[in-house]
């Protein structure tokens, strides 16, 4: 379903998505977007609802996250995992007392939408998907804009649910593998879900100049920038919580047994993740951002012709104050000291990256058990 805000001056949308990802500026609408001023288009989210008393009790038993005794208005995220501990979907979950509203990427609402109807059994649960009717549409609540983007969507008094992402901290159950100060401290993401009804409202409202409007291109760096990993771009079929410190937010290590419980602890607490994601700052000179997918290299090493890659980028966008930056994924084995490169697909050009590190190499064993002495 094509967003109303789509049809507003300068909106442009790529591939067959069908909101904007820019609205002819996309520098200023990230700076926009981050001061809190702006708002984001996400209509295109598959939004299901969960209701019944036995809701929270059955979503907890098979997802990672603690979610027994959770408040009205808490917002958490949550994985569902293969019984290997792959990751299958990051689902943004808030309850409103009566009903859990899961919002999950586009893609992956048929395949969360089917695997919850085949889990019910005899519980009192009633899944619905409910994106026809309902939309989501995000803001920045920053302390300097109290009055700004947020502010005015909360005085439309429509919304169904607001569901402030976790990424700011470590939540209760968690554990943080990134090192010192995060970047993701001040990330204050509140997504809004409203009817349906009301974006052609919210559109005229940005159309009489009332409040602004950002397009996804506008996210996507801030997202990099605060090492939030984002389903639809960072996993792949082989991707486990450990390899993006995803247990920091969406992962409870004490809650007792769910679908990929035992890979989750395993690696955790003896075992290393395979692989790990880190921020990688671009050379700009080439005036070109790889796409992802893009094969990365240690420096110096692509160009050879049994060259080996060590990694790939995940997504890469331009940060209206850091320029060019990327995510990727790397082997795990990579000194976090490496200098790295990126392949142009098109071009055959390489680019340099300079790494930052978010997932260290020493993630996991946490539990720390000598290795035995082997003949």
């Amino acid at each position: 379903m094509s967003s109303p805000l789509l049809n507003l001056p300068g909106a442009i949308a790529l591939g067959d998505r069908t909101i904007a990802a820019h609205y002819g500026s996309p520098l200023p609408e990230q700076r926009s977007l981050e001061s809190g001023r702006a708002i984001v288009d996400l209509s295109d989210q598959a939004i299901v609802t969960v209701s019944g008393a036995d809701r929270l009790s059955w979503l907890h038993s098979f997802t990672s996250q603690h979610l027994l005794g959770l408040q009205p208005g808490e917002s958490v995220e949550t994985l569902l995992l293969d019984p290997n501990g792959r990751i299958q979907q990051a689902i943004r979950l808030v309850d409103d007392g009566e009903t859990a509203w899961l919002t999950v990427d586009a893609a992956a609402g048929d395949g969360l939408m089917n695997f919850l109807m085949r889990m019910r059994f005899a519980l009192r649960v009633e899944v619905t998907n409910v994106t026809e009717e309902y939309a989501a549409i995000g803001a920045f609540d920053t302390v300097e804009a109290s009055e700004g983007a947020v502010g005015q969507l909360r005085q439309l008094g429509s919304a169904a649910v607001e569901w402030r992402d976790p990424w700011a901290s470590l939540q209760r159950g968690g554990v943080q593998y990134a090192r010192g100060d995060h970047p993701g401290e001040r990330w204050s993401f509140v997504q809004f879900i409203f009817p349906r009804t009301e974006l052609a409202r919210i559109s005229a409202l940005v159309d009489a100049d009332e409040i602004s409007v950002a397009g996804t291109m506008a996210l996507d760096p801030l997202e990099i920038r605060a090492w939030r990993p984002n389903f639809a771009s960072e996993v792949d079929e082989r991707a486990i919580p450990h390899e993006f410190d995803w247990l920091r937010t969406a992962v409870h290590l004490n809650k007792g047994c769910y679908r990929g419980q035992e890979t989750v602890a395993k690696v955790h607490n003896l075992g290393h993740p395979p692989r790990r994601l880190v921020m990688l700052h671009l050379d700009g000179s080439a005036g070109e951002l790889p796409a992802a997918g893009a094969l990365v290299y240690r420096a110096g090493e692509s160009a050879a012709d049994d060259a080996r890659p060590v990694g790939r980028i995940t997504r890469a966008a331009n940060h209206y104050e850091w320029g060019p930056i990327a995510l990727a994924l790397v082997k795990r084995g990579i000194p976090e000291d490496a200098g790295l490169e990126v392949r142009l697909e098109d071009s055959g050009e390489t680019i340099a990256a300079n790494p930052e590190v978010i997932v260290p190499a020493d993630a996991g064993a946490t539990a720390n058990i000598p290795k035995l002495k082997r003949i």
